[in-house]
């Protein structure tokens, strides 16, 4: 079976996880909402610890605990409390009571640093069906609600006159990334999952004419790292999950220097 290949599977994961984080990290880039992702992915390490202490999926409390904060951040913000210090406060604070939780688990042995720069290339079948589930939610959600995102991105007094709720769609984008946090975190760990949702966005930020373009050209970028940072990973004997966004951030560093020759 094709699956039974390590390699193949990892290459699947990382090619799953870039489908469902590169069209949402366009929204994180133009709404920039970078240090919300970073905070999502930080309580995501609670999520860990109590899956661990209660047996259940890693992915089940991830996913439990990235989207409590995305409604906590949600509800919090505009409460007389700036949103950088709410996310602030509940990051690192969950991100304290996972590493604290995790330390009271006898009889468990666990690897944090797999769960804070990845482990792909352990990424089983299950997990494969979890990271593809996911990013099959995530981009028909972002297909059925593509107009409203938008609208209510780059206006939102126009949102309102076009009968779009902009709160409701900061929800349900904040909902979206907590998904991908959720499934991101076995591919590239909590510290990283960041870097690939802006990366690959601001890569193809200055050469996309269209919100969709952008979208389609940061998602086939994401794709790229995730396969060359794979391959760079197995042949130079480097970490897999931090070898994908370096090879990330070389693309941003290119299309950088293209742009600025353009311009000049």
């Amino acid at each position: 079976m094709i699956l039974d290949d390590f390699m193949v599977r990892a290459a699947l994961a990382g090619i799953g996880t870039a489908l469902a984080a590169a069209p949402l990290g366009c929204f994180v880039v133009w709404r920039r909402m970078a240090y919300f992702g970073d905070a999502t992915a930080h309580a995501a390490i609670l999520g860990v610890a109590l899956s661990l202490a209660l047996s259940l999926p890693i992915f089940a409390g991830a996913l439990v605990v990235a989207l409590a904060m995305a409604v906590l951040v949600t509800l919090l913000s505009g409460r007389g409390r700036g949103v950088d210090t709410v996310l602030g406060v509940l990051a690192h604070s969950a991100l304290a009571f996972g590493l604290v939780g995790v330390s009271f688990l006898h009889g468990v042995r666990i690897d944090v640093m797999s769960f804070l720069f990845g482990d792909i290339l352990s990424v089983s079948r299950g997990d494969l069906g979890v990271i593809w589930g996911g990013a099959a939610l995530v981009l028909g959600l972002v297909c059925w609600r593509w107009s409203a995102l938008l609208t209510a991105t780059l206006d939102s007094d126009l949102a309102r006159a076009a009968g779009i709720d902009p709160r409701r769609e900061e929800l349900i984008l904040t909902l979206a990334l907590a998904i991908v946090v959720a499934v991101a975190i076995k591919v590239v760990g909590a510290l990283l999952i960041t870097a690939l949702l802006i990366i690959p966005a601001a890569t193809a930020r200055p050469f996309a004419r269209t919100p969709e373009g952008m979208a389609v050209a940061a998602t086939l970028l994401a794709m790229t790292a995730a396969w060359a940072g794979l391959h760079a990973s197995y042949a130079l004997d480097t970490p897999t999950g931090p070898t994908i966004v370096c090879v990330s951030a070389i693309l941003f560093a290119g299309s950088s220097v293209i742009a600025a020759l353009r311009r000049a």
